[in-house]
């Protein structure tokens, strides 16, 4: 037994994700707004608070479901980074027949609502980096500044990776609203900002953004494939972008980030596979999700 106690069992999970996701993302949007002194701060914190122990219990219940994929986690750096860069291709969520669909297939309404929902979902990769790096050893605090500065389009506001997205929507009349949004898209959203929000999952959070730069270019590159069929021009740029750059991202996240972390602070892999597992889980519910609409009986609809 811990000094602490036993550690308490994940709270059940609730009857209705697509409300509590709602719920959370509402309130991560809330929280992580800028904004200004009001007088019913104390009655914020106390919601804070509770919301808290809420997105806790949602990553724990996640980290349960995670385990039994983390069975053969090697223990050496090198055995730790083969580990996590093998999750390309074979991890949960990995060659999911929707990209090719949306590559050849998907017509602009289709289209646009797998958009909408991606658009809704997105967390802020840059956002997340910034978080995530407080207080981490100079050589991975160093890649994830090198990271960041590249969403940042290297100074240059033309170049910013998220308004490079805000412009792709804009340009598809696309309106994202949580509440109009799949709740495994909200989800995904809400289990990156937890990582890079609470200390307690900051190696969560280094190992889901470093799976994000692993997995993503494939991705990207038939989103990116599936806008040009559609006639979409310079606003695809986003999609374009990440299908190479991100590639160059991995690798050096991998060697500067995840290694360096594995080899001397060896009590943190665990938490960065898990990191990377749930993120991918995450977006595996995210794709079936998007399958079930598309592919469904129910029609596409057009969001107001």
């Amino acid at each position: 037994m811990s000094p602490e106690g036993p550690a308490p069992l994940p709270a059940p999970e609730p009857s209705d994700p697509a409300g509590f996701h709602r719920r959370l993302a509402h309130w991560n949007h809330r929280r992580l707004a800028p904004a200004t002194p009001r007088p019913a701060w104390r009655d914020d914190l106390r919601h804070d608070a509770e919301m808290m122990l809420v997105e806790g219990d949602f990553i724990e219940r996640a980290r349960a479901e995670a385990a039994p994929l983390l069975a053969d986690l090697p223990s050496t750096a090198d055995a730790f980074v083969a580990w996590f860069e093998a999750l390309k291709g074979s991890g949960p969520g990995e060659a999911d027949p929707l990209f090719p669909w949306l590559a050849e297939t998907a017509s602009m309404e289709e289209m646009r609502w797998f958009l909408l929902q991606e658009v809704a979902g997105e967390a802020g990769f840059e956002d997340l980096v910034a978080m995530a790096q407080v207080k981490m050893p100079a050589r991975p605090k160093l890649e994830l500044a090198r990271n960041y500065w590249d969403e940042m389009g290297r100074g240059s506001e033309a170049g910013m990776h998220g308004p490079m997205l805000d412009r792709l929507a804009a340009a598809l009349d696309l309106n994202p609203r949580i509440d109009e949004t799949v709740w495994p898209s909200l989800a995904l959203g809400n289990t990156l900002v937890a990582f890079s929000t609470q200390r307690r999952y900051a190696y969560h959070a280094l190992g889901a953004l470093g799976a994000v730069e692993l997995t993503a270019p494939w991705r990207a590159a038939h989103v990116a494939e599936g806008l040009k069929r559609l006639g979409v021009g310079v606003e695809r740029k986003y999609f374009a972008l990440h299908a190479t750059l991100d590639i160059a991202h991995s690798e050096a996240w991998n060697e500067e980030v995840l290694r360096p972390l594995a080899a001397e602070r060896p009590e943190c892999v665990r938490a960065l596979a898990e990191g990377a597992i749930m993120r991918l889980m995450a977006g595996a519910r995210c794709y079936d999700a998007y399958r079930t609409q598309l592919w469904g009986a129910s029609p596409v609809r057009r969001s107001a």
